[in-house]
């Protein structure tokens, strides 16, 4: 796929125009602001800034990566003595990446050997936050923040939301650099890239997907997993559970290093393991199980929803984990108790696999052991 139609040139200058890249941070910056109960102008007052800056800080008209590093983080210090919470604030230190990664893409930028997608091996807080406004989903630090203490003057956006025509750059942009990291053998890139095709909308996104499926001809263990995984993933979010199930059967199941390395995976994406990872290899790395294990237990409890897409494969990394850490069921959690609460209405429910049934019944057995 080629580069997507030339942007409108600004007067005369003959340069693209710049896309916004304050969306996400600016949007979260607005709700902080409003959960500290201040207004523009008294915030501005605060951060000795006129409010003209505060409001082009939330729209992304002044984005806010255009700051100084020493600037935002004495910005950012200023609100936690303010009171802000630590959740809001990770959130915005995540939007601040998102929105490097969203400029990058709607501008249409750079190759894959410079790409900020193969950087790094990424994990769901970030991910989450660069898909919101690509999907609306809520990222889990937002979800839990209260109503504005005051009422917003005029109208207002619920979420940070790209236009039709910046979704359509951004897609592009994630299609070209899977196509040409393919090209040139840049599997972390390519990998990453295709995952976040995998939200768009569009009506060819199934054919475009299918046809970089086929086009992929992975050449070691490793790569190969990560493959079919990314898949999976992607169809079980367009709906399709049954190559995650195929995945889970025929690469999981009968597998014991692809049992460690999807353990490793869940570890490192839900941040267990908080060392950045520069590429995949530390998936199929062998040694022990060194994280708690406390987080991952927490998320995939909370991941049992029969219709999630994802179900099938949270409930078999979940019986995974437990059969690995057992002592986690002996701790007395939030997360261990709502397993406990739960687990009778999955059994009697009617749309388990065998599989998953079978996983179910593991799980219980385990619980009962622990209470011993």
């Amino acid at each position: 796929m080629g580069r997507n139609p030339t942007i409108a040139l600004t007067g005369g200058q003959g340069d693209r125009r710049r896309s916004r890249c304050g969306l996400v941070s600016g949007y979260v910056f607005r709700v902080i602001r409003e959960q500290l109960g201040h207004t523009q102008e008294t915030l501005a007052e605060a951060f000795s800034v006129s409010a003209d800056t505060i409001a082009g800080w939330e729209t992304g008209r002044r984005p806010m990566t255009a700051l100084a590093v020493g600037q935002m983080l004495a910005h950012r210090h200023r609100l936690m003595r303010m009171g802000a919470g630590a959740a809001p604030l990770l959130a915005l230190e995540r939007a601040l990446e998102a929105d490097v990664l969203l400029a990058s893409a709607l501008d249409d930028e750079g190759t894959p050997a410079n790409s900020p997608l193969g950087a790094w091996v990424m994990r769901r807080d970030l991910v989450e936050v660069l898909a919101w406004p690509l999907t609306g989903v809520t990222p889990e630090p937002m979800r839990a923040l209260q109503a504005p203490s005051r009422p917003r003057r005029g109208p207002a956006a619920d979420r940070p939301e790209l236009s039709g025509e910046e979704r359509h750059r951004f897609f592009g942009h994630m299609r070209r650099m899977a196509e040409e990291a393919h090209a040139g053998h840049q599997f972390l890139l390519r990998r990453q890239a295709l995952y976040l095709a995998g939200y768009d909308d569009a009506a060819d996104t199934s054919a475009w997907l299918t046809q970089q499926r086929k086009t992929a001809h992975p050449s070691d263990w490793l790569t190969q997993w990560l493959a079919s995984r990314s898949v999976a993933a992607v169809a079980a979010r367009q709906g399709d559970r049954d190559r995650m199930q195929h995945f889970i059967s025929t690469t999981l199941d009968d597998h014991d290093a692809g049992e460690a390395a999807n353990l490793s995976y869940w570890a490192y994406w839900i941040g267990e393991s908080t060392h950045p990872e520069l590429s995949d290899d530390f998936i199929a790395a062998p040694g022990v199980i060194s994280w708690p294990g406390h987080r991952l237990l927490r998320h995939l409890v909370a991941g049992l929803v029969p219709q999630h897409g994802f179900f099938d494969l949270n409930l078999h990394t979940l019986w995974a984990l437990l059969a690995a850490r057992p002592g986690l069921l002996r701790t007395g959690s939030d997360a261990g108790r709502a397993l406990r609460a739960r687990l009778p209405l999955l059994l009697d429910g009617s749309t388990a696999s065998t599989r998953a049934r079978r996983e179910l019944e593991g799980i219980r057995y385990a619980i009962r052991l622990a209470e011993a």
